[in-house]
């Protein structure tokens, strides 16, 4: 046990924050459903949306280890592992099309080693010698390079005389004879140069891919492809159409695939329109449905036993089936005990739960600075409290710094909402969710949605989305005056405010809830 640390708090220490830190098996064990595993199983092609930290990763593991379950095939591929720097980050030195040529290349030859691995480890697929040979097409129809450029043909001429000499040597018992002959040849040569000068580029042939997809698919008996595609937005905006062109053409209309795509909403550029017109990508709803978001399945703030129970069997799942130290926590038997064992009382645990804002990494985190702060005592309200500052300080804030007007928005959202109303949520109509500084916070999880399509009643037609502040940011206000007295500030203007929570019905007097982002602008110029 390390020096200073109670076993309960070390074990919250070492617990691993990200996914892919953990083995497949550690990570369908330690997943806890929120409600979209059973969306997902479906074998629609879905998009599955989510801001860092919600779980993307892990749903998309714990799904590949359900498919395996079926006996189908699930190929898992992180597209920051795709691609090279020359492929991604040259810009415009390089065309759009053929950055994405060269990033399909690395994507169809992981998925042909991802799909190797698993033939490898299958008694019935590795004796399947059609299916061998169709994954060597595959591998044929994505190696195909041409050079675009003039093509230079020069013929020289050469002549020349060549002698050759011959020694003949016999030996016998008692005497040796020897001959010598020698011959002239004349000999002539054209030699052919030919010179390209151009740019080498990849060529793909869409229609054999498909082909060699289709042929690959049928040597499989039934058995179903799943392509799992984590981390979307990490490919460059302009080349994400043409990844997802390739898609609609290559692998979308085979019928013995599924595809999932996990993306950051905000971070997506899934259709564009060429030079010439034509519009390429993905069409959302259309081509691939866009049913699931993480942002939506962890909000809690309307059902807190709900929350509660989420965040128990998260710390459970992490302290027991995954645990990132050696020796076990002794007494963890259910999810009640987490609270019992590592935390004071149950309010210290529903602070940590109300700090996460329904992000089980956040939770994690401060979970583990917690434990730090606490040493050998269970973890308390105030460690808590301490732990989500400095979690907001360290990951959250820092993200933000380098956009100036994004930080600003932030210091100017705290000073209106919390310091003049008291609140911690507000109001944004839907016409301004699209504002690319308020992106940039909800991205940055300083800010987080807790309902879409709210309406007023005496706003007929308008509908509002509600956000929350993250604890993080009002955190050193909650023991002063300041300190936000509920989610939302209602009631007539000039009488005091009544404070609610998200409310569940529509409410007259909402105005003064509502964030005018005009305003900052207007106080900006």
């Amino acid at each position: 046990m390390a020096t200073g640390l109670s076993m309960m708090n070390r074990a919250f220490n070492l617990v691993p924050k990200r996914a892919e830190s953990r083995q497949t098996e550690q990570l369908r064990d330690t997943f806890v459903d929120s409600g979209v595993a059973i969306v997902m199983e479906v074998v629609d092609h879905q998009l599955l949306y989510g801001r860092r930290g919600t779980g993307k990763t892990h749903a998309l593991r714990y799904l590949e280890t359900v498919v395996r379950g079926r006996k189908d095939i699930p190929v898992y591929l992180d597209l920051r592992t795709i691609g090279s720097p020359e492929g991604l980050f040259v810009g415009e030195t390089i065309k759009p099309t053929e950055r994405a040529a060269r990033l399909l290349v690395d994507l169809l030859g992981q998925f042909h080693e991802g799909l190797m691995e698993i033939i490898l480890e299958d008694d019935e697929l590795i004796e399947n010698e059609s299916l061998i040979t169709k994954l060597d097409q595959l591998v044929n129809s994505i190696s195909t390079v041409t050079i675009n450029g003039d093509v230079e043909v020069s013929t020289e001429g050469e002549e020349k005389q060549a002698g050759k000499t011959g020694l003949g040597v016999k030996l016998g018992l008692k005497s040796a004879e020897v001959n010598f002959s020698t011959e002239a040849t004349d000999e002539s040569r054209k030699l052919s140069r030919e010179t390209r000068r151009g740019a080498e580029q990849i060529s793909l042939n869409f229609s054999e891919i498909a082909r060699s997809l289709r042929e690959l698919s049928k040597a499989l008996n039934g058995r179903r492809i799943w392509l799992l595609l984590d981390e979307w937005s990490s490919v460059p905006a302009d080349v994400q159409p043409h990844l997802g062109e390739f898609l609609v053409r290559c692998i979308l209309p085979l019928g013995q695939f599924t595809v999932k795509i996990a993306a950051i909403e905000q971070q997506t550029n899934f259709r564009t329109s060429l030079p010439s017109g034509a519009i390429i990508g993905l069409e959302l709803g259309a081509d691939i449905a866009a049913n699931v978001s993480l942002d939506e399945f962890m909000v809690f703030e309307e059902n807190r036993e709900r929350s509660r129970d989420f965040f128990k069997s998260l710390f459970f799942n992490h302290l027991t089936f995954g645990a990132g130290h050696a020796e076990p926590v002794s007494g963890l038997n259910s999810p009640q005990d987490v609270i019992r064992q590592g935390f004071t009382d149950s309010r210290a645990f529903d602070e940590l739960v109300r700090a996460a804002e329904g992000v089980p990494r956040d939770a994690l985190n401060i979970a583990g600075k917690a434990a730090i702060r606490a040493a050998t005592e269970r973890i308390s309200v105030h460690d808590i409290r301490s732990a989500g500052r400095s979690w907001f300080q360290a990951d959250k804030e820092a993200a933000i710094k380098s956009r100036e007007e994004a930080s600003a928005l932030l210091n100017w959202i705290i000073d209106k909402v919390i310091r003049e109303r008291k609140a911690r949520g507000f109001l944004v109509n839907q016409k301004n969710t699209n504002n690319q500084l308020l992106l940039a916070l909800f991205d940055a999880r300083v800010l987080h949605v807790v309902r879409r399509g709210y309406s007023a009643q005496d706003e007929p037609g308008e509908r509002y989305d509600v956000y929350v502040i993250d604890y993080g940011a009002y955190v050193d206000l909650m023991q002063t005056r300041y300190a936000p007295q509920g989610v939302l500030a209602i009631g007539p203007a000039g009488q005091d405010p009544e404070y609610v929570e998200v409310p569940t019905q529509d409410l007259r007097a909402i105005r003064r809830a509502v964030l005018d982002l005009d305003q900052f602008i207007v106080e900006r110029t």
